[in-house]
């Protein structure tokens, strides 16, 4: 049932005096882009007539083929709670059409729903739960970001070492009255970092939810005189900042991955759906963790995970089961990080997860030791195998499994990879302040 008619959205523009609306979409590379229109028109918006200049949109689309319009979600409205300065500001989140009225093919969002309209066509609803970490640094006099944080806290503290927890205060509040429901939020381990967890939902309402958290958390830090930044490992020596994926698979209301007979409180699909994942998740990498430096922070040492095992228990595994049981039963995929482009991510886990299930795939032995403290040849024994160590591996990896090119497309994967290609070329080829502190005068 939908939350909201065109009247009624008609009707809160109206009575709520809001002046201007984001006509917001994201890009095959996670970012946000709108069209900001005035409350004037709003009803042309409403009957899907805001168009766009697809070619000036990274991967979307070429010159002579460029016209191409934004239906809103309606349910997707909100008014945004933070203070603007002229008016009052609402969003709705767009999906991407062509001229002809058909779904743009390489629209993000479209990507997911085909994904999930194949699970729905087996009966499953697909329910996602993000724990989304991210840093907040102090600003230099110019408002650049730096990585100060004022900021002694560690892992669980508050305040007063914890100098972040009232813009975190206020995210949260922020978030809830744009209909979010907050489960916890708290310091992480690293000075500066932080995590903020909103209760699991179906997954395109997920995915629209991590873009708006991303929005929020950003903005609001910097009304406070802070950057808030999801880069991965942006600090050298400490902990980086990930977004643990817990996936379910619901069908007529009852959780599939449950099964009480088991000795680990699992069902055979959920053993086939984490034997997917493993399959899958080193071709799936470079959307998973989409940067150069997503890779800083897979290394060992610091909590991330790096290698390919699961566990029901042991948090040095790829994939863990969390101990919650019954219609709580979940698979946690710790390896996203919160630059990834929410939409492909949880499309290509599905797809991976599916793929398991459809072949009955068998679950590798569970790892209940610490993979952490194996070496090379311990975990060769184990058959553990590596996510990949760097973008180029992992664009090698993508380009190998078949799974990714089906679940984006002709279109968007080759607009994806060509986008990756070009930011790992740009960055082989930098001179870094490391190389010259090392070599310059050794050399």
């Amino acid at each position: 049932m939908s939350k909201y008619s065109k009247d009624d959205i008609l009707r809160i523009v109206r009575e709520e005096k809001v002046e201007f609306i984001r006509m917001q979409f994201t890009d095959i590379f996670g970012q946000m882009k709108n069209v900001a229109i005035t409350a004037s028109q709003i009803e042309k918006a409403l009957n899907n007539l805001i168009m766009i200049d697809g070619s000036s949109i990274e991967g979307f689309t070429r010159i002579h083929e460029s016209d191409q319009y934004l239906r809103p979600d309606l349910d997707s409205f909100v008014i945004l709670p933070w203070k603007a300065q002229l008016g009052k500001v609402a969003r709705l989140i767009c999906d991407v059409y062509n001229a002809d009225g058909t779904p743009f093919i390489g629209d993000p969002r479209y990507i997911l729903k085909q994904q999930l309209a194949r699970a729905e066509a087996m009966g499953y609803t697909f329910n996602v739960g993000p724990e989304c970490e991210f840093f907040l640094f102090e600003t230099d006099a110019d408002g650049r970001p730096t990585t100060k944080t004022g900021d002694e806290a560690s892992y669980f503290d508050l305040g007063p070492l914890d100098h972040g927890e009232g813009t975190r205060r206020e995210i949260c509040l922020s978030l809830e009255s744009m209909g979010f429901e907050i489960e916890a939020s708290h310091h992480e381990v690293a000075a500066g970092q932080h995590e903020i967890d909103f209760k699991y939902a179906d997954a395109l309402t997920t995915a629209d939810n991590i873009m708006t958290f991303k929005f929020a958390v950003k903005t609001i830090a910097q009304y406070n005189g802070l950057h808030a930044t999801f880069m991965p490992k942006p600090v050298y020596g400490v902990n980086g900042s990930g977004m643990h994926t817990n996936m379910s698979l619901f069908k007529n209301g009852k959780n599939i991955f449950a099964d009480d007979s088991d000795k680990r409180g699992l069902s055979k699909e959920a053993y086939s759906f984490i034997a997917g994942l493993l399959l899958h998740v080193r071709g799936n990498a470079a959307i998973t963790n989409p940067l150069v430096n997503s890779y800083k922070r897979l290394v060992p040492g610091y909590e991330a995970p790096c290698y390919l095992a699961w566990s029901a228990s042991n948090r040095s595994a790829l994939i863990r089961i969390p101990a919650a049981r019954g219609q709580s039963t979940r698979v946690e995929l710790r390896s996203p990080d919160p630059c990834c482009n929410p939409y492909l991510c949880l499309a290509v886990c599905l797809a991976a997860g599916l793929d398991g299930m459809e072949k009955h795939l068998d679950v590798p032995a569970e790892i209940t030791e610490n993979i952490f403290a194996m070496d090379r040849e311990a975990r060769a024994a184990h058959g553990i195998d590596n996510l990949p160590g760097t973008l180029e591996e992992a664009i090698i990896a993508m380009e190998a499994d078949p799974l990714p090119a089906a679940v984006l497309g002709p279109h968007a994967y080759g607009s994806y990879l060509t986008g990756k290609k070009k930011e790992w070329d740009e960055y082989r080829t930098q001179v870094t302040d490391w190389e010259k502190q090392k070599y310059m005068v050794l050399y």
